[in-house]
């Protein structure tokens, strides 16, 4: 049986409501909504879900209307109405993972604890979220990816005054995923968005190979030059391989002694690079030289960079993103007659497509018992991996 899988497009950005709508309109019913937000306890609201259309497109819009003014909610009376409700253990995790996140980007962004999340603690907050986690169980969804986030210009009203766009607590939120400016004077990310897509989501890519089953569109508020809609594709995953996207970093080096690369690789790869190596290039005024490349997370971005600049003669780098397609990997610790040799496996549909011994762990090995150390490799090929 195929994994199902989701995908969110976000041309004008991502909000809570916005991915809750988008769910209802792809399958998760209404009835089956409240029902399980009904298990929190909470009163004093109730959901309106409309029928809109942005600049031609039909879409759905989803508002949480509060029938009296809500009190203030400390943070942790937040996550207590999720903790003590009935919901399954699954959604109350995830919902409990979404607002740790939210409330620690909270707290980054002002400095200091946050008591009371204000705008992002609200009801309205609490449906979207738990709402979120709901749909992904409901609607049986085993892996969430999403596209690129844009960022609109200008400032945002807040409970903390004018802020600039997007808001702090959002910029926590979205470290490592790719984003992107939009001339349009809104917020397009709002800080619940970003934490629900940011926990829910393994890659922030192109849209994956699905067999499509069911499709939803999401309103936001905005009246803007384009459609301010979400949408949500939900269906069997087709992809044969892992999909990522990974940074290649790049500079032209021909001033430098080379004795210098075999540090400055190993550097890179404690400092959390994927792979890093040199590619003899001819350079102007026909000087031999190198590019070095250097492969990374998104997160590793900054650090990487700075140890090129530390540890080399470069005044400047090209960085490019990569999508990436990877088989499934696995490790196993495999006991064969010269000991444990740990085995990267790589796998697709269940099927090994790749297996490569530990070096170090073979070379240990080979040194130990003084054998050619093909030997110690071709002692896996028995347990038939």
């Amino acid at each position: 049986m195929r994994m199902k899988i989701a995908y969110f497009d976000c041309p004008t950005g991502i909000s809570g409501n916005m991915i809750l709508a988008a769910f209802l309109d792809a399958g998760l019913t209404l009835p089956c909504l409240k029902k399980e937000l009904g298990k929190l306890k909470l009163k004093g609201y109730q959901i309106k879900f409309s029928k809109t259309s942005k600049n031609g497109f039909a879409a759905k819009h989803l508002d949480v209307m509060l029938k009296r003014p809500e009190p203030a909610r400390s943070t942790k009376e937040i996550l207590d109405i999720i903790r003590k409700s009935g919901l399954k253990k699954s959604i109350r995790d995830l919902s409990l993972k979404i607002f740790g996140r939210l409330i620690k980007a909270e707290s980054q962004a002002h400095g200091r604890s946050m008591a009371h999340l204000h705008e992002t603690g609200g009801t309205d907050a609490i449906v979207d979220i738990v709402g979120c986690a709901v749909a992904l169980d409901k609607l049986g969804i085993s892996e969430v990816y999403c596209s690129a986030l844009p960022f609109g210009i200008g400032r945002i009203r807040s409970a903390h005054g004018l802020l600039p766009n997007p808001a702090p607590a959002t910029l926590k939120l979205l470290k490592g995923v790719p984003t992107y400016r939009k001339n349009i004077k809104a917020e397009l990310v709002t800080p619940t968005g970003a934490a629900i897509i940011t926990t829910i989501t393994e890659s922030f890519t192109d849209m994956p190979k699905l067999k499509l089953e069911r499709t939803g569109m999401g309103a936001g508020t905005y009246d803007l030059k384009e459609p301010n809609i979400l949408r949500l594709f939900i269906g069997e995953a087709q992809a044969a391989y892992e999909e990522d996207l990974i940074l290649s970093i790049e500079t032209n080096i021909d001033n430098m002694n080379p004795e210098f690369y075999e540090h400055i690789i190993n550097k890179l790869m404690e400092r959390g690079a994927l792979d890093a190596y040199i590619t003899p290039v001819q350079m102007k005024k026909n000087r031999p030289g190198v590019t070095l490349t250097v492969l990374s997370d998104l997160k590793n971005k900054e650090k990487l960079i700075d140890q090129i600049f530390s540890e080399t003669t470069t005044l400047g780098v090209r960085t490019y993103l990569i999508k990436r397609e990877k088989l499934e990997r696995e490790i196993k610790k495999v006991r064969t007659k010269y000991g444990v040799i740990r085995v990267k496996i790589g796998k697709t549909g269940g099927q090994v497509k790749n297996i490569a011994p530990e070096y170090k762990d073979c070379v240990k090995l080979s040194r130990k018992f003084n054998v050619p150390i093909k030997s110690i490799y071709n002692s896996i090929n028995q347990y038939g991996l």
